[in-house]
């Protein structure tokens, strides 16, 4: 579904709440209307009714005395009644604000006063951004969208100044997923030979993590003046980021043992007293896919394995989902190759700064805010052209 047009100057010669109601605004907010809700969820229409009475029946069921037994189910019923009142009171919240809009258009109207309809005009703008965003929301409807993820990040070729890009990029996910007050849990690093890491898994836990993530996946390259280098040239370095969900016991993936590899070694770690001294670190291969996963992140090796075993389930259902989607980029040849042309956004720091993606056209000059998490432009913008069915765009790369 796509927005109308941002409300343009009063040019026409029809009354101007007229034109706020039919003719001028923006189409996404023409809907709001819940006893006809035009609402996209799971790829369709937000049913305020089945929505409603679905949200009764979870509140019925979080007012029973057993119903924390099973507190893995009751969290994740929890999740849904949550994701239901927010999508309610955004589309409450819109028609209010539009009735509240109109209302005062034709009170300017009347009074022929400018000013407000300015303020109008204003007013209505300000709601479509938020009906843009209510919008995004719903479309996190995938098959495994409202999942926590895994994200992981791999250094490409480069040496340290890749490895520190590979930092660089692990703590602006984390301080993404911070600000929107997600949960993140560091399962897996491997430190870099000077500075920065190869490798580092980490787990994003809040509503619909998997579904914000799930298009940052790909290879993200830097361009600057390494600080590593005595002559102050300009390197670029490349890094890969891969996102998968975490699945749950309802999801049933068939592993068998004998196609799975199991490597023991020890942990690494700061060093002083907090290194593990036994082999408590375990990786996992699975030899028909090539699917590696590791987990050190306890100190007991059976910890580790058990955390080990949940991402390999993770990665493989992942990979089903890949299958299933026309779309989606081919995993291996995009964790193979982590160099030139496989880009998905680039971001340069010398001699200008920009960040640029390059399947959507998004871009931005503040690198800065970038790096320390200010991603969701990038994310919008990417989820409504894959919800949407669009082909990405043929965007050229910056230097």
């Amino acid at each position: 579904m796509s927005f109308g047009p941002s409300i343009p100057t009063h040019y026409c010669q029809l009354p101007i709440a007229y034109c706020l109601r039919e003719k001028c605004a923006p189409k996404s907010l023409l809907w709001l209307n819940k006893s006809n809700p035009p609402w996209l969820c799971s790829g369709g229409v937000f049913d305020w009714d089945r929505a409603q009475v679905r949200f009764d029946e979870l509140t019925a069921l979080s007012e029973r005395p057993d119903f924390w037994n099973d507190p893995e189910k009751a969290q994740k019923l929890m999740r849904e009644r949550t994701k239901l009142e927010n999508g309610m009171n955004a589309i409450v919240s819109l028609e209010r604000d539009l009735r509240d809009s109109v209302e005062l258009a034709e009170m300017a109207e009347a009074e022929g006063d400018e000013g407000l309809i300015a303020e109008a005009q204003a007013s209505l703008e300000a709601a479509q951004g938020r009906a843009a965003k209510a919008e995004l929301e719903a479309l996190l409807s995938g098959e495994a969208d409202s999942n926590d993820a895994y994200i992981e990040f791999n250094s490409g070729a480069g040496g340290t100044e890749s490895q520190d890009w590979t930092e660089m990029l692990l703590r602006m996910y984390s301080r993404w997923a911070n600000a929107r007050g997600f949960k993140t849990e560091f399962l897996e690093e491997q430190g870099g030979d000077t500075a920065g890491i190869k490798s580092a898994t980490l787990l994003v836990q809040g509503e619909n993590a998997y579904g914000w993530l799930k298009t940052e996946a790909g290879v993200h390259r830097l361009v600057r003046i390494s600080p590593y280098d005595s002559n102050a040239r300009r390197h670029t370095s490349f890094a890969s980021v891969w996102v998968y969900p975490k699945i749950d016991d309802s999801i049933e993936v068939e592993i068998l043992d004998k196609d799975v590899r199991t490597d023991t070694y020890r942990a690494s770690g700061a060093g002083g007293q907090h290194v593990n001294k036994t082999d408590s670190a375990v990786r996992l291969t699975h030899m028909p896919t090539g699917i590696v996963v590791a987990c050190q992140a306890e100190r007991s090796q059976h910890k580790n394995r058990t955390a080990a075993w949940d991402m390999l389930r993770a990665r493989i259902y992942e990979a089903e989902l890949q299958k299933r989607e026309a779309a989606a980029q081919q995993l291996e040849d995009t964790k193979t190759e982590i160099g030139w042309g496989r880009q998905i956004r680039s971001y340069v720091l010398q001699p200008y700064q920009m960040v640029k993606d390059l399947r959507t056209g998004v871009e931005t000059s503040d690198t800065q805010g970038v790096l320390n998490g200010d991603l969701d432009q990038f994310m919008a913008a990417s989820l409504a052209a894959r919800v949407s069915g669009a082909a990405d765009k043929q965007v050229e790369d910056i230097d």
